[in-house]
């Protein structure tokens, strides 16, 4: 494609990326709860996350996804599911009594996990990869799929830097705030509603024909 065409692409995915979302929230909440290092470590599980999401898109699989109420409902169940779980599990948890440093490696694997299981389980991902990469694309400069890939790819890096950005800024604020603010129960239960309303906005997700 055109270096114009990718310009303008990098331009308008900045502005979607740097207006507060789902995958913010869901950052922004991990950071608030257990510090910066959470947050960046659920960055990473959200970007393999939607690589997967990119190559699905780039071999044509989110257009059978969206095409298939099947398929479709099984995706969005699970992701909702999902999300409702890590919910009603933050919002029913024991408060923890150390940081993020404190824990053991494994605690930082399952927010990674987490992170991964969030995106890839999140048929909006799907629905806006297929709704927004085409606009860029110019068949007359070559095959489509490679052109996918780039805008794909593009995206995903764009957004590790964005939300590494949202990360430290939320890791920062939870710093500041510090001392019983952060050590009682109001940050569990921010984290429990973020998590249980982007299940339900996942769940009430439709299919874009």
């Amino acid at each position: 494609m055109s270096t114009t065409s990718w310009l303008g692409f990098v331009a308008a995915a900045l502005v979607l990326l740097l207006i507060p979302g789902p995958a913010v929230l869901y950052i922004v909440a991990r950071s608030l709860s257990q510090g910066h290092r959470a947050g960046l470590v659920s960055v990473l599980g959200l970007s393999l996350g939607a690589l997967v999401h990119v190559a699905a898109a780039t071999a044509g699989l989110s257009a059978i996804l969206l095409a298939s109420a099947t398929a479709f409902g099984i995706v969005k169940a699970l992701g909702a599911g999902y999300l409702i779980y890590l919910g009603i599990r933050t919002l029913f948890a024991r408060q923890p009594t150390g940081s993020v440093e404190a824990s053991p490696p494994r605690s930082l694997y399952r927010l990674f996990r987490d992170g991964v299981f969030v995106s890839v389980l999140n048929p909006k991902i799907a629905v806006f990869f297929l709704a927004f990469l085409p606009q860029f694309v110019e068949p007359s400069r070559g095959p489509v799929p490679p052109q996918v890939l780039l805008l794909g790819l593009t995206y995903v890096g764009l957004a590790l830097i964005t939300d590494s950005a949202y990360a430290l800024l939320a890791g920062s604020l939870r710093h500041s705030l510090g001392g019983r603010v952060m050590q009682g129960p109001l940050p569990r239960y921010a984290s429990a509603v973020v998590y249980l309303g982007l299940g339900v906005s996942t769940a009430l997700t439709g299919r874009r024909h």
